[in-house]
């Protein structure tokens, strides 16, 4: 019993993989539809219901799990490679550039991609899925934030993202030369405003004057697993605890 359930899982995972590299092949012509999928499936050889239950919403899952595989992959990478020897902007600027060079063979696919995650019905499964990237990459990178900066962090790189990926499939320079000098650009531009940051920081003035705000805000936590464990963060539901029943909040 236990064997079939291990097994079990595994043999999805292949056979989505399967359906997604044969969706690749049609997305040119029909892009993110459930024309590509029909399609897909009886190349792969299975049938239509299976091949939805695998994709409920078609298209958009399928662009979805074409930009999950990716991230996958980059996450490996960063898990296997070290780029001790790089300043940490140029490290985020390989993370990104390695993202965009996964999907390169299918750059087709990404515009269509792009095209679909446009449309306000889908905006919301796109904005997701780019903070996805952005998150594989700063965890990928080490970060260790725990406060506000851990979301500050992530919606800056996915701006850099989002931008960057508009700018690269308009680009038809050698090698996407372009692109990542646009990258660097737009890194270099995040970077001075982290920089700026760090300088108030240091500011006994600024310092003080931002004492307040800066209070409220590090009690913001990123969304670890298990900390939302209950209706109370758990800094707050330990206060509880130590007040008792009917203490103040």
């Amino acid at each position: 019993m236990t064997e079939t359930r291990d097994e079990a899982p595994s043999g999805i995972d292949a056979l989505k993989d399967r359906l997604l590299d044969a969706v690749l092949v049609q997305v040119p012509f029909d892009g993110w539809s459930d024309a590509a999928l029909r399609m897909a499936a009886q190349d792969v050889g299975v049938d239509v219901e299976t091949a939805r239950a695998l994709f409920p919403r078609g298209g958009v899952d399928l662009a979805l799990a074409f930009h999950d595989r990716a991230d996958r992959q980059l996450a490996e990478e960063l898990a296997a490679g070290s780029l001790a020897h790089l300043r940490y902007s140029e490290r985020i600027a390989h993370a990104v550039r390695r993202r965009l060079e996964l999907v390169a063979p299918h750059k087709e696919a990404v515009r269509r991609a792009a095209a679909l995650f446009a449309l306000p019905i889908h905006a919301v499964d796109g904005a997701r899925a780019i903070w996805h990237t952005a998150d594989v990459i700063w965890n990928g990178l080490g970060d260790r934030a725990e406060d506000y900066n851990w979301y500050t962090k992530r919606a800056s790189l996915a701006g850099v993202i989002s931008a960057t990926i508009l700018y690269w499939l308009g680009d038809n320079s050698e090698n996407s030369e372009r692109t990542w000098a646009f990258l660097d650009r737009r890194i270099g531009e995040v970077m001075r405003v982290e920089e700026m940051k760090a300088r108030l920081r240091r500011n006994p003035i600024s310092r003080l004057a931002f004492a307040g705000p800066r209070a409220i805000l590090s009690c913001i936590r990123p969304p670890h697993e298990g900390y939302w464990s209950g209706p109370w963060p758990r800094r707050w539901r330990r206060r509880r605890e130590e007040r008792g029943p009917g203490g103040p909040d």
